[in-house]
């Protein structure tokens, strides 16, 4: 089997697989061509399967790996600098597997049984790399494949079925059955046969999934003050915002993350201050402390709810910190990275628990903070807890003017999707966004230029979604299939052994050297 024209140099190889990979991040925000998932992997997949040999396929797989996650995070390069190439290559290493599995299923002209194959145990590879590295001390669930699909109305309701774990399995389905179709003639009909279960399945979900019953409407404001100087002048233009909100009979006022730089106990006259504000506008407010604690050492970012009559009492402490952003994985070994880019000179400490909050008019709320509106299990979590409303409270007021605050702000769609609950997504410098419980955008998002507050009219729902009931049920699926394919393809292998052993057509057994009149192993002549 020959390389394409092109790829026989390694180098050139590398390269292509590097920038294969980083297609994709063109079907999010900001290009947000969503439409160029679906074949945004078939470069990649036709580069990995005319490897000349499974190692360079897993080589591939690594490359591509990396262009996709130095793609996704290129917005911090000029925060973590060289440390961001490090990253995406450890990252990136997740996909060397993935890039082996291409190539034993799709190399060469492989069956029909072989395709079929492919469509279900190459998306499960891709599914299990999204599990492994969604695991926060990896930098958390940023840039899930089906996350690429968050304005598309039949993908969100596919996402209340099965999350956004569904969505991912589903594109890269088809994806692989895109690649046959160019690739490998004599397969096409297994081909064509998963692009229409595709579609069948996605006719399904639109038919049959459970819709959210809207039972009523809460009003709740967004105080996005914009890029400003300093916590005190930060705080001075949230308060101004938020006193233009009087008489719009409010029942809650939300602020971004870090909107209070004190803490509250330390500064009882910011406390008296945003209680005032309380008191004039007839609603809770929901702030964000970035500071330290003054009954517990260390720095803790935590959602605060401030009443007419001061703080109630409600408090949630975020638990999933950004690696190097808010803290130094090992700093001990890798604190060196605070010398070459602007991580974080202070571990932030971690909560330990989500809460749902009771606000002033009865309506309870689950607070998340910052990318925690990544994590699907955390607004499940708080749905499964009661709460009629998600809350996320960001800043990526650094990434100002990169994808990062699009990108950020898209996911809330998703998570509204999943639940069958509205979210609101607040931010100190955009954007800001507000979705209904099946994901539909509620209002016009606040882009990074503004600094504002603004009202909306959120739909509330009631029901449970199939995601909520059965959790991530997609990715245990993948697990399943891939453990039965290894099992399947071990079982294979070794009948294929004692068959050769049968029949002699397996490898001849090893010639025991020749030995000298001496004793000594013969040696070849020279």
């Amino acid at each position: 089997m020959t390389t394409p024209e092109g790829t026989a140099s390694p180098w050139r190889r590398g390269l292509g697989a590097a920038a294969a990979g980083a297609l994709p991040v063109l079907a999010f925000p900001g290009p947000a061509l969503w439409w160029f998932a679906y074949v945004a992997l078939v470069p990649w997949l036709l580069l990995v399967r005319t490897a000349p040999t499974a190692r360079r396929a897993a080589y591939d797989g690594w490359l591509g790996g990396l262009g996709y996650m130095l793609a996704l995070h290129h917005w911090l390069l000029p925060n973590l600098h060289v440390f961001t190439f490090v990253i995406a290559a450890l990252l990136g290493a997740l996909w060397a597997p993935w890039g082996w599995l291409v190539h034993r299923l799709l190399a060469g002209a492989p069956p029909s049984r072989r395709v079929a194959a492919a469509l279900l145990v190459v998306p499960s590879g891709w599914l299990a790399i999204e599990l492994v590295r969604s695991w926060q001390g990896l930098g958390g669930p940023w840039g899930l494949l089906g996350s690429s699909q968050w304005q598309v109305e039949a993908a969100l309701r596919l996402a209340s079925v099965g999350g956004v774990w569904l969505l991912s399995f589903l594109v890269v389905a088809v994806n692989v059955a895109v690649a046959v179709l160019v690739a490998v003639r004599r397969a096409r009909v297994p081909a064509v046969a998963g692009l229409v279960a595709t579609a069948t399945v996605t006719s399904a979900a639109w038919v049959w999934s459970p819709r959210p019953d809207v039972d009523g409407r809460v009003r709740i404001a967004v105080v996005q003050p914009g890029v400003t100087d300093g916590p005190e002048n930060r705080f001075t233009r949230e308060e101004t915002l938020t006193r233009r909100l009087a008489d719009q009979d409010l029942d809650l006022i939300v602020w971004g993350e870090s909107s209070v730089g004190y803490d509250l106990v330390e500064r009882p006259d910011l406390a008296d201050r945003i209680a005032a504000l309380s008191r004039a506008t007839g609603a809770d407010i929901l702030v964000n402390v970035d500071a330290h604690r003054s009954d517990r050492p260390g720095i803790y970012k935590s959602s605060v709810l401030v009443g007419p009559d001061g703080p109630t009492g409600d408090r949630y402490d975020k638990m999933r910190l950004v690696p190097f952003g808010e803290y130094v994985p090992a700093r001990s070994l890798l604190g060196w990275a605070t010398s070459v880019g602007e991580a974080a000179g202070e571990d932030r400490r971690r909560g330990t628990e989500q809460v749902v909050m009771d606000v002033g008019k009865g309506l309870r709320v689950g607070p998340m903070v910052c990318f925690e509106s990544a994590f699907p299990d955390m607004s499940r979590h708080l749905v499964d807890e009661g709460a009629e409303v998600l809350l996320a409270q960001s800043a990526t007021s650094t990434f100002q003017q990169s994808w990062a605050p699009e990108q950020h702000a898209s996911l809330a769609a998703l998570r509204a999707a999943e639940t069958g609950r509205p979210m609101v997504h607040a931010t100190l410098t955009g954007v800001s966004a507000v979705y209904g419980p099946s994901g539909e955008r509620v209002g016009s998002w606040l882009g990074t230029d503004e600094s504002t507050s603004a009202v909306y009219d959120v739909p509330t729902a009631s029901g449970t979604t199939p995601y909520v009931r059965f959790g991530d049920w997609p990715v245990h699926a993948a697990l399943l299939v891939l453990v039965v394919w290894g099992a399947f393809e071990g079982l294979r292998t070794a009948r294929a052994g004692s068959k050769g052993d049968r029949d002699g057509s397996g490898p001849p057994p090893p010639v025991r050297p020749a030995r000298t009149s001496r004793g000594s192993r013969a040696r070849p002549v020279r």
